[in-house]
């Protein structure tokens, strides 16, 4: 059962956690626009666009970016100034145990990672969808796929290869599919270019000459232009950062079989998306515990000691993962381990502090 006590705490909780994103926020986006201002002006973006394409998707993103430094942050303070206050030495000389006084704080860390798990899989990645299209179109040059020789599995047996692939025109050069049936070749396809037809929404293949085998059978066709459909369109050949960021949990999931299916490359950096999506909302859970277990302790230097403190754990945190995710991404370490590393190394800081933590 909730008691006063612990109306009290979810209160101030949840209070200054979002008090602090908004301060926070309205200062980012106060910076942000006078230093994109003239972007604005230069590439005459509509105001309109600034502000529903550009910055209220931008406020979801940069909020849980930043979620669990503004949970620990928060509680530190709150905590701390509670402390100072001896509201924390009347809470526990009442009868209530230091493990009884952790309840409330779980519920609101819970309400929170609960909220940033719905945010990061679901609601940020439509959002991110439009903030990234008019950042391409306002903010940032277009991305050039520089990658030649480009050979791809596109579903098992099929495969494509082309010389490169001009992301502004959506063109392939060079480019050739071929079908295999076990180690058998029983159609290749080979065309000077290919281009994606939007309006259409088929791919229009030029100078193509096609080449069917059966047993020892084999039939030709050429000609000079043809609209056909192939599994994979020109989001294939863009930004793979702005692909997966624009992805829901479920579009994740299946996005990663289906490249992983391909041989891409870069496999690891969208598993580590994935699992960043996961392991944030819990690291809420951590940082609340040792929070809690450093802000309830009267120590000289006052509040502001307490939040040096966290600060300098909650940036090291940060550093940490950021780290970890390097040696993912360059392939020396498990994408699931690195990720989830610095909550455990973390998880094992908060129970030492919890254990010396004033009864």
């Amino acid at each position: 059962m909730f008691g006063k006590l612990d109306l009290y705490i979810i209160r101030k909780f949840l209070g200054t956690f979002f008090f602090a994103i908004i301060l926070i926020i309205s200062i980012t986006i106060i910076f942000d626009f006078s230093e994109k201002i003239d972007n604005f002006i230069d590439k005459e973006a509509p105001f309109k666009a600034v502000i529903l394409d550009y910055y209220v998707n931008f406020i979801p993103y940069f909020a849980n970016l930043f979620s669990a430094l503004f949970t620990f942050i928060s509680v530190i303070y709150f905590t701390s100034k509670m402390a100072y206050d001896t509201e924390i030495i009347a809470i526990l000389s009442s009868g209530v145990s230091f493990r009884r006084m952790m309840f409330p704080y779980f519920i609101s860390a819970l309400i929170i990672g609960v909220f940033s798990f719905f945010l990061s899989n679901f609601v940020i990645p439509p959002a991110n969808a439009k903030r990234l299209e008019f950042t391409d179109t306002y903010l940032k040059k277009r991305f050039v796929n520089k990658e030649r020789n480009i050979h791809r599995q596109i579903e098992p047996g099929l495969f494509i290869y082309m010389t490169n692939f001009e992301t502004s025109s959506k063109t392939g050069y060079k480019f050739s599919l071929e079908k295999f049936e076990g180690k058998q070749l029983v159609s290749k396809l080979t065309s000077r270019s290919i281009k994606w037809n939007k309006e259409k929404e088929k791919w229009t293949i030029k100078d193509y000459f096609i080449r069917n085998i059966d047993g020892e059978k084999e039939s030709f066709e050429h000609g000079r232009t043809k609209d056909t459909t192939f599994s994979f369109g020109p989001e294939e050949f863009g930004s793979k950062k702005y692909i997966v960021e624009a992805m829901n949990l479920p579009q994740l999931n299946a996005y990663i079989e289906q490249q992983a299916m391909r041989g891409d490359s870069n496999i690891e950096a969208y598993k580590i998306e994935k699992y960043k999506r996961m392991a944030n909302p819990f690291s809420t859970f951590i940082l609340t515990l040792i929070g809690v277990s450093l802000a309830s302790r009267k120590i000289r230097g006052g509040m502001g000691l307490h939040l040096g403190i966290g600060l300098l754990l909650s940036f090291s945190f940060i550093l940490f993962m950021q780290i970890s995710i390097v040696f993912a991404t360059n392939g020396s370490m498990n994408p699931l381990l690195a990720v989830w590393l610095p909550n455990i190394v973390f998880s094992i800081i908060a129970v030492y502090l919890y254990r010396i933590a004033p009864k």
